[in-house]
């Protein structure tokens, strides 16, 4: 099937100004061709190739609302879990320095520095582990492992401005869409969880002003960390159209012009002429092999015309018969008449003949299944043959 590829005449830029009257007439027009898409004419699928090698390069279908919502939700649950150790070591902390408050010098003294580190760490360092991990494992369940340092090779044309590009993407295209309405579903969820907890707890926190620092403190760190849970679990659920809508734009992304599938093709199978060429090599070599095979051969078999398939058998020397040559259309009509030529007796079969076409190569045996079938041809064909050498000694 022959493709046929429409081509376009090739846009010319717009001026802003087209003549001295523009001018006179008023301020400069905005070029639309700024906003133009530079991707038109992308409607094939991308390639295994690609895709392959837009994953070296790191570019990947990945959701930065997945690895945010999960950022978010396992330091939250750590904290929550570790709260009565994160506080012991809070209270004891501030016990340490106030107790030694008249003994200890921050400037001459670097037990100061050390504990307070190490408070840090104990505070800090689970809560810092967990989004760590977390990290690393939110991005392996969306890409798979993957490592790679091509994303932070120096790249100078990505510093160059592209206004057009930039406000198409932003702005005028589906991708900018897209962003402004999770951006506003997003400050929506944190807002309405906020509301609702808050307001729920309205009255407890109206009468801290005459409660304990002890109540105060426990019942704010409690709305607090309800808050991020909650919200956690929300952008966790605002992630899954996220992740189909990257994969979506990702594959969009790689799909491929037609004129690059033909050369990605030439680059892989290789030039077309030059391929026409071998098959040609190929087909002479095989026909002068074909002669010798086919001569040889103890029957063919044929479709009667589309196929023709010689095969070869001498029990002393073979375990089982042999495809000594096959061919379609023009080439079973020259296996046919070197048959004839050569007094190789043909056999019609249609079924037969098209299967051990497409199951055998040249030079195998040909399989069990088919032996019977052939058994009972060779018999009749040497049978055949007994009866006409018999006939010819009589008329001798």
């Amino acid at each position: 099937m022959t493709a046929f590829v429409l081509r376009l005449p090739e846009r010319t830029r717009l001026s802003p100004y087209r003549s001295a009257a523009d001018i006179r007439r008023g301020p400069p027009k905005m070029d639309l061709q700024w906003f133009a898409a530079e991707d038109e004419g992308r409607t094939e699928e991308a390639s295994e190739y690609k895709i392959r090698k837009a994953r070296e390069e790191g570019r990947v279908a990945k959701s930065q609302e997945l690895i945010g919502a999960l950022g978010l939700l396992f330091p939250a649950l750590t904290i929550l879990f570790l709260a009565p150790y994160i506080l012991r070591s809070c209270v004891e902390m501030i016990r340490f320095f106030f107790l030694r408050i008249n003994e200890l010098d921050p400037v001459r003294d670097r037990l100061v520095a050390g504990v307070f580190f190490s408070y840090l760490a104990r505070l800090a360092l689970p809560v810092a582990i967990v989004a760590f991990v977390t990290a690393i494992f939110s991005n392996i369940i969306q890409t798979g492992p993957l490592f790679t340092t091509k994303p932070l090779a120096p790249n100078f044309s990505k510093i160059v401005p592209r206004f057009g590009r930039y406000f198409q993407k932003t702005l005028f295209s589906m991708e900018g869409l897209f962003n402004f309405i999770k951006s506003v579903v997003k400050m929506g969820i944190i807002g309405i969880t906020a509301f609702i907890l808050i307001r729920s707890r309205i009255r407890e926190l109206a009468n801290l002003q005459t409660a304990g620092l002890w109540l105060g403190l426990t019942a704010v760190a409690g709305i607090a960390i309800r808050m991020l849970i909650i919200s956690a679990l929300l952008l966790l659920l605002l992630s899954i159209p996220d992740i189909l809508f990257q994969r979506w734009q990702y594959r969009e992304s790689l799909k491929m012009t037609r004129e690059e599938v033909k050369e990605e093709r030439k680059m892989y199978e290789g030039d077309p002429q030059i391929r026409a060429r071998i098959q040609r090599r190929m087909r002479e070599f095989m026909s002068r092999n074909m002669a010798v095979n086919v001569s040889r051969a103890d029957v063919v078999i044929t479709n009667p015309t589309h196929f023709a398939v010689a095969l070869e058998y001498d029990g002393d020397t073979m375990s089982a018969p042999q495809l000594t040559a096959k061919g379609a259309d023009d080439l079973a009509f020259r296996i046919r008449e070197i048959a004839k030529e050569n007094e190789v007796p043909l056999v019609e079969n249609k079924a037969l003949a098209r299967a051990l076409y497409a199951e055998v190569e040249v030079g195998r045996s040909v399989p069990v299944m088919y032996w019977e079938a052939i058994a009972n041809i060779l018999a009749r064909v040497r049978s055949i043959d007994a009866k006409r050498r018999r006939a010819d000694g009589i008329g001798a």
